[in-house]
């Protein structure tokens, strides 16, 4: 397999050469992405990829110079350039200085990006064969993939990891003249919330970006390693060569904040971090990591550990609500469901398994009301992006983005209701139907709302709808009278006030009209059918 680093300062094209080609399947990794020069270069004395594809136009160090860097300073790097302009000069100084190929991003396709990837693999190969490179070489771009397997299973718990990764420090000159270590825990926030609507490779390609920005923050890798555990987690180790333990703590300190900007600013990524008690030992490493999860994943709540119920999921009744509310479009009861729950959540971590599990759920049931809504129009206002996750860094936030989400759910349902073939006027009196059905609704008053004349939109509405106005508020009427009574918690009378009719013998005469049954046959029925 051939480690491949990205060079490029636009996120777009990033993205669009790191999905262009199966990677894996014709032997190749994306070992990491830089943003500009810099970034490249460090990124490269910490673990020499095999080729690099550089961008030619970056800002503070373009393409070329860079080259020509890599060229001096790691003339076993193969480098691929990549432009918008077929620029005969950019060829040649390019080519000039080792460069394998040169691309045009406008004419870059899977055929012409994996014949360049080639034509370095054949120069490796080459050159392999007439240096006969020595294989402590290859075997250090492995240890360097060593290091962080061996501190990720240390992080695990995994046994004897401590011994190992002692073995490999030696083997590499790591921690040199070390006088203590400290080690911390890393935790993207939002991970589980971002990771539900990706695919693996999406997952593995930001865990990847956040590996690379974290050492790329942290510097020599033989140093300070970083490495990925799981679920949105990274373990740091720091060696100092200080035996001050104030020095010492507010050094990592500093250095933790600058990689969680680092974080931020290049990945968009709400981070946390606790570090845990400085030791002497590597062997020791083991137990400051288990004291930097603790800070972590610590509740922030105050009670007593007996009074507070843990909770992982929403109850069976929380869902019935939610899909009620959804249905009867109700942004009140919404807010109120979605306010309850987090009351009980709120004193936990955001990132905790429990909180980020029940906001999954509330999206995956948001989900499928979406998925019901077959046609959305063009001027539909977008629901809010789960990117915007990204961003989220409290439990608090967090219940207000969901706010947010789903009132904008419900607003692009009621959109797709008034849809289809109907006018832009009658589609404007179903929606006031829809928001208004529970109160007063009568044919002025929605005439009155849309700017017509009553008569003109009462001819205009039975032509379109085959129905009397009066005809269909009661058919609305019914229908949230109906999943009322499925919902089973209120009395048939409170059912008739709730969906707007005066009188309950209305009710139940109109109910009756509606759907061959009374309202008590119905819910008798309905209680057949769940069993």
């Amino acid at each position: 397999m051939f480690n491949v680093l990205l060079v490029d300062d636009e996120p777009l094209v990033r993205h669009h050469l790191s999905t262009l080609t199966d990677w894996n399947r014709h032997g190749f990794d994306l070992s990491g992405e830089a943003y500009n020069g810099a970034m490249a270069l460090s990124m490269i004395e910490q673990s020499p990829p095999h080729i690099a594809i550089i961008d030619v136009n970056m800002p503070e160090m373009d393409g070329v110079e860079l080259n020509r860097a890599i060229r001096e300073r790691f003339p076993a790097v193969k480098t691929i350039m990549l432009s918008s302009y077929d620029d005969y000069d950019y060829v040649r100084e390019c080519l000039r200085n080792g460069a394998v190929d040169y691309l045009l991003k406008h004419r870059l396709d899977d055929t012409s990006l994996l014949s360049s990837l080639n034509k370095a693999v054949q120069e490796l190969q080459r050159e392999d064969r007439r240096h006969a490179r020595p294989a402590g070489e290859m075997a250090e771009r492995t240890d360097l993939h060593s290091i962080r397997d061996c501190l990720a299973d240390m992080a695990r718990g995994k046994p004897d990891t401590v011994h190992e990764l002692e073995r490999i420090a030696r083997k590499n000159g790591m921690f040199a003249q070390a006088a203590c270590y400290v080690t911390a825990a890393v935790q993207i926030v939002p991970f589980l919330l971002l990771t539900e609507s990706y695919s693996d490779a999406q997952t593995n390609r930001m865990v990847r970006q956040a590996v690379d920005i974290v050492q790329q923050s942290l510097g020599d890798i033989l140093e300070r390693p970083a490495a990925y555990v799981e679920d949105g987690r990274l373990v740091v180790v720091l060696a100092f060569r200080e035996r001050s333990e104030h020095a010492v703590a507010s050094e990592a300190v500093r250095l933790m904040g600058k990689l969680q900007h680092s974080l931020e600013l290049y990945l968009n990524l709400k981070s946390i971090y606790a570090v845990g008690h400085i030791c002497g030992k590597l062997s020791q490493i083991g137990a400051s990591y288990a004291a930097a999860v603790r800070i972590l994943d610590n509740s922030p709540s105050t009670e007593p550990a007996s009074r507070i119920q843990p909770r992982h999921s929403l109850t069976i009744e929380e869902q019935k609500q939610l899909l009620l509310s959804i249905e009867r479009l109700d942004e009140e009861a919404m807010h109120q469901l979605i306010a309850s729950i987090f009351a009980t959540i709120r004193r936990q971590p955001v990132h905790s398994h429990a909180v980020q599990m029940i906001v999954r759920e509330f999206l995956q049931l948001g989900d499928k009301a979406i998925a019901k809504c077959l046609r959305v129009t063009d001027t539909t206002k977008p629901l809010p992006s789960r990117d915007d996750l990204k961003r989220i860094g409290s439990v608090e936030e967090l219940e207000q983005w969901l706010r947010c989400y789903y009132a904008d759910l419900l607003k692009l349902l009621k959109q797709h209701q008034v849809s289809g073939s109907y006018s832009r006027h009658v589609s404007q009196a179903i929606q006031y139907i829809q928001e208004n059905y529970s109160g007063n609704v009568t044919l002025e008053l929605a005439a009155g709302a849309i700017g017509l004349n009553p008569s003109y939109l009462s001819r205009i509405f039975k032509e379109e709808t085959r129905s009397t106005f009066s005809e269909y508020v009661n058919r609305v009427r019914i229908d949230a009278g109906r999943r009322l009574l499925e919902s089973g918690r209120y009395s048939v009378k409170e059912i008739s006030n709730r969906v707007g009719f005066s009188t309950y013998n209305y009710f139940f005469k109109v109910f009756k009209e509606l759907t061959g049954m009374t309202p008590h046959a119905y819910v008798n029925s309905f209680s057949l059918v769940k069993r």
